[in-house]
């Protein structure tokens, strides 16, 4: 049975700071923040997740905020805002992280995790989870970043031979005043997409947390607990499905916006059955630290949720910013804040990062054709010309808009430093490596492949339906390749662009690192060159990238094997 809903002084509170159309739904029994004589408990959970360094307000496109009437949201000023004006009345409350505070923003890329660490300590946090970004700089750099962190850090499937990991990150971690246990984990696939180092080892998430969940039971009285996860809104809901004793589940990785408005993807919560057929709450709050997740949450005695109530709380222009905070980030903008507002070109068009995990997209088209030209130009006469560039789509973090295009941009939407590297791969490992990316299985080791793919002019990729979603068999999702004007030769030579992290097994493109690499310039910096050589930039997607219908893949293949090209089957 779950309560239901009625409006009060909370509810007026809330709307003085919260500008948008989501309803924040309050319990009748938010007053009762005590084990009453039914042994129920009533608990409020403020999470966020995925803010990936925008310590300060940014764009709609996740850049920095010029332009405040397109709208401006986000920002731990806003944050901050809201949790004084709301917390100080919810006796019982916890403010949880889900991991990837690094990298995004030239927060990160000037200061690293420090003044990420000073922030987060200022919010208030109860404790956080780490996510794959944290270790992107490497296992001392994270772990000098923990300790300066003054609130727990947990994940539970992550066991490193790190002295400072080590002594920091603990599986969970039990607030005695709330009888309630909170469990950390981490997506396995932290070593194929980010730096951690050899001793750091990241187990299966799912069974990770069942452990941990029977360690708690068996050793203490807590009844009541929760994970906050950094493993994607799917494998959240599969931890769900597939485990015991929990029944609340506070998640990250996947940016994924649940609630009820225009583009959100699922419900919040959205509600899925365990083992044990009981609910488990599945709740997260999009990325950027646009919106601050708000639950609140009644238990039964036996740690069940038996009510739920509340919204993603939505930050926006008319969510006042605390004015101390706000000061400290306008501050820590001056070093940087000349060389990212450096104006490198202009665009005509926007440079739409939204849709490269699903499809060609144009910011994918342009960074790729970038990374193209740039080694043409440098191609000798008489050498071998590259034949086409590609990047995964995991490296591109966000749009570009129309208009001025700043140093800044570029860095946001390229921060992680990554060079241009040249690799030769045959047609044959070629074919089978867009056969593992579009169906998201690499076909030689049989894992996740953890990203899409842009790639440039030069190569045309076409593939069945369902290619580049969810993972797919790896028979029959690549239809063609045409490299030039041919179809791509299994028994021929290629010379492709890409970036070092791709070629070192980045997103397990690749199930063998490329050795001896020749480390080139950085991608940012071939980015801005491209911009300053194209400007104003006026392009369009031109089908680089197709899906084609079934019946036509078929026909296709058909004619393919009629003229003796080999092709999977």
């Amino acid at each position: 049975m779950r309560l239901s809903l009625a409006t009060g002084t909370i509810a007026c509170l809330l709307s003085t700071v919260l500008a948008a159309a989501e309803d924040h739904l309050i319990s009748r029994r938010l007053s009762k923040r005590f084990i009453d004589d039914a042994g129920h408990y009533n608990i409020s959970f403020y999470h966020i997740n995925d803010v990936h360094a925008h310590l300060d307000e940014f764009s709609p496109s996740g850049t920095d905020c010029t332009r405040p009437e397109r709208g401006c949201f986000g920002g731990y000023a806003r944050v901050k805002t809201v949790l004084k004006e709301t917390r100080p009345s919810h006796a019982d409350s916890l403010l949880l992280n889900m991991g990837d505070e690094f990298q995004g923003t030239m927060f990160f890329s000037f200061y690293g995790g420090w003044k990420i660490a000073e922030t987060l300590n200022q919010m208030g946090f109860d404790a956080m989870t780490l996510g794959n970004h944290e270790f992107d700089r490497g296992d001392d750099h994270l772990g000098q970043f923990l300790q300066n962190l003054t609130f727990p850090v947990v994940s539970a499937n992550i066991v490193s031979d790190h002295p400072m990991l080590n002594a920091t990150i603990k599986p969970f971690h039990i607030f005695p005043q709330h009888g309630l246990a909170v469990i950390g984990v981490t997506t396995d696939t932290t070593p194929g997409i980010s730096s951690p180092g050899q001793g750091t080892l990241f187990a299966d998430p799912v069974a990770a947390v069942q452990k941990t969940v029977d360690f708690i039971r068996a050793t203490t009285n807590i009844t009541r607990l929760v994970a906050i996860t950094h493993i994607g809104y799917d494998e959240d809901q599969r931890l769900a499905r597939e485990t015991t004793g929990l029944h609340l589940i506070m998640g990250g990785h996947s940016h994924t916006p649940l609630g009820d408005f225009p583009g959100a993807v699922g419900p919040y919560p959205t509600i899925v059955e365990n083992r044990d057929g009981d609910e488990v709450f599945v709740v997260t709050a999009y990325r950027w630290g646009e919106y601050l997740g708000y639950i609140d949450v009644t238990y039964d005695a036996e740690g069940k949720v038996l009510a739920y109530h509340g919204a993603p709380i939505h930050l926006t222009n008319e969510t006042k910013q605390d004015e101390e905070l706000q000061r400290q980030i306008d501050e820590w903008r001056v070093p940087f804040e000349e060389f990212s507002r450096e104006v490198v070109g202009e665009s005509k068009v926007v440079l739409d990062q939204s849709g490269c995990q699903q499809g060609e997209c144009l910011l994918g088209d342009f960074v790729t054709d970038a990374m193209l030209t740039y080694r043409l130009n440098a191609t000798a006469p008489g050498s071998a010309a590259p034949d086409f560039a590609l990047i995964n789509a995991g490296g591109i973090r966000a749009t570009i808009d129309e208009g001025p295009i700043t140093r800044g941009e570029v860095l946001t939407a390229f921060p992680f430093g990554n060079a241009i590297v040249e690799i030769t791969v045959s047609g044959e490992l070629l074919w089978k490596t867009l056969e593992g990316i579009i169906a998201r299985v690499n076909v030689d080791n049989g894992r996740a492949v953890t990203s899409f793919l842009q790639v440039s002019r030069g190569i045309v990729i076409e593939y069945g339906p369902g290619g580049g979603g969810a993972t797919n068999s790896t028979s029959d999702v690549l239809v063609a390749v045409t490299i030039g004007d041919k179809p791509l030769d299994r028994a021929a030579q290629y010379k492709m662009v890409t970036l070092d992290f791709v070629a070192n097994g980045g997103d397990n493109f690749f199930s063998t690192p490329f050795e001896n690499l020749v480390l080139l310039d950085t991608l940012d910096e071939v980015v801005v060159a491209h911009v300053g050589a194209t400007s104003p930039v006026d392009i369009a997607l031109d089908g680089r990238l197709k899906v084609v219908s079934r019946c036509k893949a078929a026909a296709r293949r058909a004619n393919m094997r009629r003229a003796g090209a080999r092709v999977s089957v």
